[in-house]
């Protein structure tokens, strides 16, 4: 099982990125996918997550209203659509997957994608 993200990126204030994890080795629609962001010297802090069927997405607390979590099983991938990025979500973002359901602890999680690198500046 592997997991790729890519969709990172520069982009000014208030603009927005489409970040991408896809799913090769099994099929992605048995899995929750979450997604993580980097946090220095913390745990990762948990951006979302979204179930095996698309029916039922989480957002957690900071990141409601301007994070939206889709999926395309057919495609093997889940998107995080970002709008309206702070220089705050500048880090490196991760997905994730559990058999299990969505969770907010990144201990529930076991394969891991590298990573894509978010900056937001101008």
């Amino acid at each position: 099982l592997e997991l790729v993200e890519s969709g990172g990126g520069l982009v000014q204030p208030g603009g927005s990125l489409r970040l991408s994890c896809t799913m090769s080795g099994f099929p992605l629609e048995i899995y929750s996918i979450g997604w993580f962001r980097h946090v220095p010297g913390k745990e990762h802090e948990a951006v979302g997550c979204i179930d095996r069927a698309g029916d039922s997405r989480v957002y957690w607390l900071s990141m409601k209203g301007r994070f939206t979590l889709s999926r395309d099983n057919a495609k093997n991938t889940v998107y995080l659509q970002m709008d309206n990025l702070k220089p705050d979500d500048t880090t490196t973002y991760y997905c994730a997957e559990d058999i299990v359901g969505c969770s907010a602890s990144q201990w529930d999680f076991n394969y891991w994608g590298q990573g894509t690198q978010v900056t937001v500046s101008s």
